[in-house]
């Protein structure tokens, strides 16, 4: 019975989010418009923080109104203790194609590292590249990029699978994040995004209606220093990630499970 009434629930709701989608893909596409008008006027520090904060702003947004629509369910209170913090790099699982979303969304001042491709895409490029979002089409001049941001004082927010998870196993990690965090000297806090939908993951393609209400809770798990040894340091969060996942927590966990992001560092 329960399963039939979330069913008939979906029915419902479907609409108002593919109007909600429609209507992200709008904002988007006007504030990259903006933005391409921005990008050559605004110094470049002033244009990152410009940019950077108008991502967030639209992105909190589309939540705001997804949850007051009743179509989601997010939890990601544990993230204002980081809002304002510098230098840190943040890594989190990645389930869903709307992770880098919910975290963006909360961190003002972050970035993530983009494919190349995207830069040149009508509703992201204009927008990453004022925000001074990092490309990964080279590896040197990405980690390069990544570690100035970093010693500026800004976030650097990082799915080191690389991918969506599969399954609901974890790929192995990549090791850049580590390499970044040591030559930037900055602490690497570990985030968990619990959700009870399938949507937008791996295989899931975004006109198939989802189960609704979708749900995502944040956590913040341990913060880990930088280390000599990077290749040590991605097995270890690697490792971490596996066992802690592996847990099976209730993604409607209340946020006040959420540790402090002054969580003990791991070194």
């Amino acid at each position: 019975m329960k399963l039939l009434l979330r069913s008939l629930k979906a029915v419902v709701l479907a609409p108002p989010l593919y109007v909600l989608l429609l209507g992200l893909g709008l904002m988007s596409l006007a504030w990259n418009l903006l933005a391409m008008l921005l990008h050559p006027v605004l110094p470049p520090r002033l244009g990152r923080r410009v940019g950077r904060a108008g991502i967030a702003h639209g992105y909190r947004l589309f939540w705001t109104v997804a949850s007051a629509c009743g179509m989601m369910r997010i939890d990601a209170r544990c993230l204002a203790a980081l809002r304002d913090e510098r230098g840190l790099v943040i890594i989190a699982n990645h389930p869903t194609m709307l992770d880098a979303l919910l975290l963006v969304a909360h961190l003002p001042r972050s970035a993530c590292i983009m494919k190349a491709s995207l830069m040149r895409n009508v509703f992201l490029g204009a927008g990453a590249r004022l925000a001074r979002y990092i490309r990964n089409d080279s590896a040197r001049t990405m980690v390069r990029l990544a570690v100035d941001d970093l010693r500026d004082g800004g976030q650097l927010v990082v799915f080191p699978e690389g991918t969506r998870t599969s399954g609901g196993r974890l790929n192995a990690f990549r090791p850049g994040v580590t390499l970044i965090a040591r030559l930037a000297q900055s602490p690497i806090q570990t985030v968990f995004i619990d959700t009870d939908s399938p949507y937008l993951g791996k295989g899931w393609p975004i006109w198939r209606v989802p189960p609704l209400p979708i749900i995502f809770t944040l956590r913040l798990g341990e913060r880990f220093a930088p280390m000599a040894d990077s290749n040590a340091l991605t097995a270890r969060l690697e490792h971490y990630f596996q066992q802690h996942l592996a847990a099976g927590q209730d993604p409607g966990t209340p946020a006040a499970e959420c540790k402090s992001p002054r969580a003990p560092t791991w070194s």
